[in-house]
Order: C-alpha cells, then sequence, then structure tokens
C-alpha cells in the first residue's frame, strides 16, 4: 500500500467532520467591504489560525491597515509550496433573493447531488478549506507533510486587496517558495478538472467626447454642428476590422501563437461552441475569424464597449444634440502585451480621429499584465496526472478568461510562479444570492488535493 491510500481513505471516512469545520468558518460574516464587519473579519482569521494550530501548524495572525493577514507554516522536507487562499466574502445582498440564511451552511438536495449551500461556500472558504482538510488527512495518517507546505490566507480579496503587496514586499523572504497554489478556479467542467495556466489582463479606459459648450436643438443645430455621438460611435467602429481584428496601432505585439501541444489538448476537451451561445440565447461567433470559442476566451486578446452615456436616454423623446457623449472600454491581454503602451496608442487613436471641435478627456481604470505559467516546470505534469486519477476525464491545462491578480502578485513581487487548481462549477452563483458549492468539489478537492502533495514529494 502507498502512502497515499490510507490518507485518501481517512479523507472518506471524516467527511462529516471535514464538512461541519467548513460550516463553522462559513457561519462567520466575514464581509470585508463593509465596515460593520471588520470584527468578524478578525473572527475568520482567528479561526484559521486555531485550525492551523490544531494540526501542528504554526501560525499567527499578521495586523495590515486593512484585515489581518494569516500565515501558517510546516516543518516539512523537500519541494516548499505556498497555498494561497482567501477566508473574506462578498455581501450577501440583496438579501431576499437567498432561499436560506447566507450565514446559515447547510447541505440541500438537489437535482445534480448534496450541495453546501450558503455565502463563501465555493468563494473561497469552500475551496481553501479542500487544501487544509487534505493536509489534516496527512498529518493524520503520518505524522507531517510530504512536502513542506507555508499557509497564506488574505482576508481583502473581495475589496480589492489593498494591503496585499505591501505586506507581500514585507515578508518578502517568508512568503517565497519553490511554487504557490491557488484554489480560487474551477473545474473545465463536472467530470474535467483543470490547471489554469494563462490568465488575461486587464486595461480599462474610460473616454468623454466634448462637442458644443452646451446641449444644442437639434432643429435649430441639427447638421450644422458636430454632435459628440456621432464622432464616439465612428471610434467605436472603427476599433475592429471586418475580420474582427482589434486595430488599436501595436496591439498584437506580444501575442503568442499556441503551440501544437496546447491546441491539441483543447480540442480534445470537445468544448461545444454552438451550446455554450446557444445558452445565452445567441449563436455565432463574433469574435475573431478562424478562432475557436476556447481560443477567443483564453488564448487570444479583446476590445470590448462596456457602456455608453450620451444625450438623452429618458422616457419619451428629446431632440437634443448631446454637448458630451462617453464610452467605457476594456481591453484583455494576453502573452506580453504591455497594456501601457497599449493604452498610449489607444488614446492616440482616439486623439488622431477628432474633428477640430471636439476635445477628450481620459480616465484609466486600472491596468494588470496577462500572466502565463510555464508548464515546463515538472511539477505542473506531475499535478494534472494526479488530477487525472482522481476524476473521470484527464485533467487539461486550461487558460482563464478572466484576471486573478494574485497569480501575477506571486511572480512580480516572489518571483514565484502559481498554479491555479480550483474545483467550483459554472452554476456555484459566486458573488450572487444562493452560492453553493457541490459536495462532490469538497469531496474530490480534498482528495485531488492529497493526491498533488503526493505528486509533488516525488
Amino acid at each position: 500500500m502507498s502512502n497515499l491510500d490510507p490518507v485518501l481513505s481517512h479523507i472518506d471516512e471524516n467527511l462529516s467532520a471535514a464538512t461541519e469545520r467548513l460550516f463553522e468558518l462559513m457561519r462567520i460574516p466575514s464581509i470585508s467591504t463593509d465596515p460593520a464587519f471588520k470584527e468578524h473579519c478578525d473572527a475568520a482569521a482567528d479561526w484559521l489560525v486555531s485550525d492551523l494550530a490544531s494540526m501542528g501548524v504554526t501560525a499567527t495572525k499578521r495586523a495590515t491597515p486593512g484585515h489581518p493577514m494569516v500565515v501558517g507554516h510546516t516543518n516539512g522536507t523537500g519541494k516548499h509550496v505556498t497555498f494561497y487562499g482567501h477566508y473574506d466574502v462578498q455581501p450577501v445582498d440583496p438579501l431576499d433573493l437567498w432561499h436560506s440564511d447566507p450565514f446559515a451552511p447547510a447541505l440541500e438536495d438537489t437535482d445534480a447531488g448534496k450541495v453546501i449551500r450558503g455565502r463563501g461556500a465555493a468563494d473561497d472558504k469552500g475551496q481553501l478549506m479542500t487544501f487544509v482538510e487534505a493536509c489534516r488527512a496527512w498529518i493524520a495518517v503520518h505524522g507531517s507533510l510530504p512536502i513542506n507546505v507555508s499557509f497564506f490566507f488574505e482576508g481583502e480579496e473581495e475589496s480589492g486587496s489593498p494591503s496585499l503587496i505591501p505586506f507581500m514586499r514585507e515578508n518578502k523572504d517568508e512568503l517565497s517558495s519553490d511554487l504557490a497554489l491557488i484554489c480560487d478556479t474551477g473545474m473545465f467542467d463536472p467530470k474535467t478538472p483543470a490547471i489554469s495556466t494563462q490568465l488575461r489582463g486587464l486595461l480599462g479606459e474610460e473616454l468623454t467626447i466634448t462637442g458644443p459648450r452646451i446641449d444644442l436643438h437639434s432643429g435649430m443645430y441639427g447638421g450644422a454642428a458636430i454632435n459628440p455621438i456621432r464622432v464616439l460611435s465612428k471610434i467605436i467602429a472603427s476599433l475592429h476590422d471586418a475580420e474582427g481584428r482589434v486595430t488599436v496601432p501595436g496591439f498584437y505585439e506580444g501575442v503568442p501563437e499556441m503551440s501544437p501541444e496546447l491546441q491539441k489538448q483543447w480540442e480534445d476537451l470537445n468544448f461545444d461552441d454552438a451550446a455554450f451561445l446557444e445558452a445565452v440565447g445567441l449563436s455565432e461567433l463574433a469574435g475573431e475569424h478562424g478562432k475557436t470559442a476556447l481560443e477567443m476566451l483564453w488564448a487570444r486578446p479583446t476590445c470590448e464597449v462596456n457602456g455608453i452615456n450620451a444625450g438623452y436616454t429618458g422616457d419619451g423623446f428629446k431632440t437634443v444634440l448631446p454637448s458630451k457623449a462617453s464610452a467605457k472600454i476594456s481591453f484583455r491581454l494576453v502573452g506580453t502585451q504591455d497594456p501601457h503602451a497599449i493604452r498610449e496608442a489607444f488614446r492616440q487613436m482616439v486623439q488622431d480621429a477628432l474633428p477640430a471641435d471636439c476635445s477628450v478627456e481620459f480616465k484609466g481604470h486600472g491596468n494588470s499584465s496577462a500572466v502565463q505559467m510555464s508548464t515546463a516546470d515538472p511539477a505542473f505534469e506531475k499535478a494534472r496526472l494526479a488530477l487525472s486519477d482522481e476524476w473521470p476525464n484527464p485533467a487539461a491545462f486550461v487558460g482563464c478568461g478572466g484576471s486573478i491578480p494574485i497569480a501575477g502578485h506571486f511572480k512580480t513581487e516572489l518571483d514565484t510562479d502559481a498554479m491555479l487548481i480550483g474545483f467550483g462549477r459554472d452554476d456555484d452563483a459566486i458573488h450572487s444570492p444562493n452560492e453553493k458549492y457541490d459536495l462532490e468539489s469538497f469531496h474530490k478537492g480534498m482528495r485531488s488535493w492529497a493526491r498533488v502533495l503526493d505528486a509533488l514529494s516525488r
């Protein structure tokens, strides 16, 4: 019998106890965005310190200008990993849409099986505890972990992580390790585990075009006066060509081509583009011609208009030429695209398109580069094979259409690559009423991490 087998058996035999521990943590309303819940965030940090200590982990609560961090260390040998999770949760509004108390977690039967219902079930308390419980099982069976593990839990992820980077810089030596593990992502589908190795970056731009100094009557000035809506519309329409490619000068500098190996792996996932669109009432892909939906979502950059504000939009009709027209535009970035260079190129493109009687003001809404993990590290393939042993379908290296800043921070602040493994599902309703986490995700998540720990020790 391998060292792993009794650990997996221990997890199976103690599922009820592990679930109740998760419920204890979920009962704490650790809403980081609302100052009224500050004491509860402190309580959640204290709970985690106590729980780690009960396993023999040296753990402490660390003060920050905001909510505390929790840091813990084991005395294992061999490969050193740092596991990151966050204990804070989103607000529960609108409360009237919840079917039960958000902070009274319970098991619930559904057509798809048992689920854990309550705020934080999937984001991120349930995911965080899959790793903690895997470590607990290893220690209970063998007295120690198969590798050296540090724990790093944050309490401000849902409120923008204002204390995170300063804390990482101040504690760089303590938090650095061979590899960071993050459990804040999901499965590819309920039977296929995933390791996210590509995270798109994000650049936000808001522009306001001003024409006449006041709103004008369209009967008195229409045709003779410049209309900022027309100018803005022309600029927006020019951002893509007939092939769906973004036209900002230099935009595709740093966009890599997919390797044949990764292309094959994604093809083997048999993602149904038509079903993906049909679920939201659509039928045709609208991005770059010749690219699949997964390529567009995971490996290609985008430019999207997220909002437009101009003129009269109330009830009835008002024949006005507005003085101003504004839009909010976001760019998802991949590879080594430079958000600063793209911002400058976009703004110059807009400036060049302005008629003589128009001016423009810009407001930036953050920028972050894409993150690409090096799967050449043997740890990634070891983890992929370990996950494949637990789930019905082989695990895949996948991309992530959104942005997970902590993965980039590990690289830029600690020079540590991150491995993102999560067991969430698309219907978990994170950030929404009636959040849930499948009991299978929690159970097999623990077993998965136990397997990954074993694989990384070899």
